[in-house]
């Protein structure tokens, strides 16, 4: 399967939904932009990597990584994005150490977050851009980017809510969303769990 490069252009707060931000990732030979939800930790990680001018006066847990990691001559060569279950990406690190190449699992946004300090490219395969590429409508007489990706991320969360919770939330019983909850923290799906979390705070 051929790999396909992406670059980071920025990262999206949701309008519609508290504390949803998204990761827009761009092909660089292409118009498709790959639109994936993060957590606000991550999205602050990211967007601290993203300003040059930013330097936090203790390192951030992506920081430690990087520091633990030139210590130790480990190098993140390239990130891939490699897997999509069920609107989940999947990622891997492609480590090198003394010659010695390693593949380490990782979520996509903490992926994202230590290619930005390793100064790192960023690959997804063909079929996964061809499944969930976004060809971004713009308005011709408004060329507001910004507002754009807003738009785009308002989307992307509720179709990802309607795939995994048909229905929504709004026939969900507090103890069902608890529940739903539980199983994304297993899961590992934080992001879910970030929306099933809000749901809840507005219920109780």
């Amino acid at each position: 399967m051929s790999l396909v490069r992406l670059n980071i252009k920025g990262i999206s707060y949701s309008q519609t939904q508290n504390g949803a931000y998204a990761l827009i990732l761009n092909e660089v030979d292409g118009d498709r932009k790959l639109p994936i939800v993060i957590g606000a930790f991550e999205a602050q990680s990211i967007a601290i990597a993203l300003e040059k001018e930013i330097k936090p006066p203790r390192p951030l847990t992506h920081d430690l990584f990087k520091n633990f990691s030139d210590r130790f001559n480990i190098v993140v060569k390239q990130v891939i994005i490699h897997k999509l279950v069920d609107g989940v990406f999947y990622s891997s690190l492609i480590c090198e150490r003394d010659g010695v190449e390693e593949i380490i699992d990782a979520r996509t946004s903490d992926s994202i977050a230590l290619a930005l300090r390793f100064n790192a490219p960023i690959f997804t395969y063909k079929n996964i851009l061809d499944k969930a590429g976004i060809y971004l409508k713009v308005n011709p007489n408004e060329d507001d980017e910004a507002t754009d990706d807003n738009i785009l991320l308002d989307e992307v969360i509720a179709e990802e809510i309607e795939t995994k919770f048909p229905g929504g939330f709004k026939d969900k019983t507090l103890e069902e969303l608890h529940k739903q909850l539980d199983e994304a923290v297993a899961n590992e799906d934080y992001e879910t769990a970030a929306s099933l979390r809000d749901e809840i705070s507005k219920r109780e």
